[in-house]
């Protein structure tokens, strides 16, 4: 980890926070690219009605159209959750170098927790891979937000009364 890893990873959990203010799971992410960010984004699956709308996706393609290439060499994503199956095989596919990200996702994460797509030998391409980075932060980020949500449900829930 280096110094740009935080100044880097701090405009991801801006993101997140962005997120999380429009009552999207919060996480964020940006695509950097000799020293400068090309591409940004935040999830907005269901802003959108779009399963595929995860922060990674959308600052991927922002990227290509930055660069106006869908391979994205030399390029570095940072994310403040660990990719899932769908944002790993995307990493792979547009030829990330690098991953750099928070917290871990021990349910779902496809860069080595629950399974490790973006290191796997059978596929044309691997991504070298930071984690940790702010990862108090953006796990309370993360933490706060669900347990405010279970919340709400509970609230939600209207007594059945019986008459």
């Amino acid at each position: 980890m280096n110094t740009s890893d935080l100044v880097f990873m701090q405009r991801a959990f801006e993101l997140a926070q962005q997120a999380e203010q429009l009552n999207e799971i919060p996480v964020g992410a940006v695509v950097v690219y000799q020293g400068n960010i090309i591409g940004e984004g935040f999830n907005q699956s269901i802003m959108l009605n779009d399963p595929s709308a995860h922060a990674e996706m959308l600052a991927i393609r922002q990227a290509g159209k930055h660069l106006n290439n869908y391979r994205l060499l030399e390029c570095t994503l940072y994310v403040t959750l660990e990719p899932c199956p769908m944002c790993a095989g995307l990493l792979v596919h547009s030829r990330i170098e690098r991953l750099v990200y928070a917290s871990a996702d021990l349910k779902t994460g496809a860069a080595g927790s629950a399974l490790n797509l973006v290191c796997n030998e059978q596929l044309n391409h691997q991504i070298m891979v930071t984690g940790g980075v702010m990862q108090a932060q953006c796990s309370q980020l993360l933490s706060d937000f669900f347990k405010r949500r279970r919340r709400e449900k509970k609230h939600s829930k209207k007594p059945i009364i019986k008459l």
